[in-house]
């Protein structure tokens, strides 16, 4: 089980590195789209980041659905519908939980996929973030069914996701601007699909710095004293 903490840790992550990778993102954006999903999305994390300390913590749900409205009613373009709706629906998942189970992690991420398909009229296939977020849900589920710890699940989970945006370099756009160019779009990945890989690769990068500073700090207090009087 994970606390309100974790979801903040891992919300936290989230935003900074939306926020900290405006340029690649946009970049990649810019090869087939428009360009700006790097700006859209840091804009409106950065603004996650600036009322963090306002958003309501009496559980997890009720912390993930302020996060949602804020994306969804300040990130423009597609991004912000297409974010938005995955926290909200994340939050949903876990409605009336003071804690957050690994089965529950799956639950948030599935409602979140549905949501995106939904609100996207997309799926696996057409080029879309989808196609990192689900085979990385799909490696989170065999991973909570196989007991592996949260380090270990996370680091299997940045590795598909980094697979599976590699690979959406190979498809044809089928949704969003990028799909107006046809085989032109044929070439490059998919910033959404890079920006899960990204997002994954980061957040299991911090997660194994926060369990190696908490066990350095608990073998601290544990050390006895060599303190003589």
């Amino acid at each position: 089980m994970t606390s309100l903490a974790d979801t903040e840790f891992v919300v936290h992550s989230i935003a900074q590195t939306a926020v900290d990778n405006e340029k690649q993102f946009g970049d990649l954006d810019a090869v087939v789209g428009d360009g700006d999903f790097g700006y859209s999305l840091a804009r409106g994390f950065e603004i996650v980041l600036a009322d963090w300390d306002e958003y309501d913590r009496i559980s997890p749900s009720a912390f993930l659905q302020k996060v949602g409205m804020v994306i969804s009613g300040r990130i423009g373009g597609t991004s912000g519908p297409l974010w938005g709706t995955a926290f909200l629906r994340a939050s949903i998942a876990v409605k009336g939980k003071d804690e957050v189970s690994g089965t529950d992690a799956v639950a948030m991420l599935r409602s979140a996929i549905d949501g995106i398909k939904s609100r996207g009229n997309s799926d696996v296939g057409d080029k879309t973030l989808l196609d990192a977020l689900v085979p990385m849900t799909d490696a989170l589920e065999e991973e909570v069914a196989a007991g592996t710890d949260a380090p270990g699940t996370l680091h299997r989970m940045a590795a598909v996701a980094r697979q599976a945006s590699d690979r959406t370099a190979m498809m044809q756009a089928r949704r969003g601007r990028a799909s107006y160019t046809g085989e032109r779009s044929i070439g490059s990945p998919d910033p959404g699909a890079v920006a899960v890989a990204v997002i994954l690769e980061r957040l299991s990068a911090e997660w194994d710095a926060r369990v190696g500073s908490s066990a350095a700090t608990q073998n601290d207090a544990e050390r006895p004293s060599s303190h003589t009087d």
